[in-house]
């Protein structure tokens, strides 16, 4: 027997990882095939996420969808398996949360980037660098000079003495 479903449900809380991840309660778009097997229930397919977070060199918000697959064996209630983490069939019902967390949290970059040549930023004032690519910063005064400033004023600017 064979079935195949397509329906939108919302995103359950914590799917995702640190900097990026999928909003409770966005839409998740699947489109699923049900196959009975002789161990039990089937399931493959993809679903579509909404991903939201941030640039790990930017910090600038990022948002993409992502296409992930999902297929998982649901054992009949009282079926013998050898895997003890073996998903079950409960009440005639399947749980897909574990297998989307699974599903999309493993598909997730370890640094989402907003482009891929992202510049990042500045690390002495934490400008963007994306934004401002000529940015740059005066050489920095060596700190055994610093107190011969005092007579001359900033360096390389003669003091005016009336």
């Amino acid at each position: 027997m064979l079935k195949e479903v397509s329906r939108i449900a919302e995103a359950p809380e914590d799917l995702g990882i640190e900097v990026i991840g999928v909003p409770p309660g966005s839409p998740v778009d699947l489109d699923l095939r049900l196959e009975s097997v002789v161990e039990g229930v089937l399931v493959t397919g993809t679903a579509v996420v909404r991903l939201q977070g941030n640039c790990a060199r930017c910090l600038d918000e990022i948002s993409s969808s992502e296409e992930v697959d999902i297929q998982e064996l649901f054992c009949y209630p009282g079926k013998e398996t050898d895997d003890p983490e073996a998903l079950r069939i409960e009440d005639e019902l399947i749980d897909l949360e574990p297998v989307l967390r699974d599903a999309v949290v493993l598909d997730l970059p370890f640094t989402p980037l907003c482009r891929p040549d992202c510049a990042g930023l500045c690390p002495e004032c934490g400008a963007n660098l994306n934004r401002n690519p000529d940015h740059s910063h005066a050489e920095p005064l060596d700190p055994r000079w610093a107190g011969l400033e005092e007579w001359t004023g900033p360096m390389n600017e003669p003091k005016n003495k009336e």
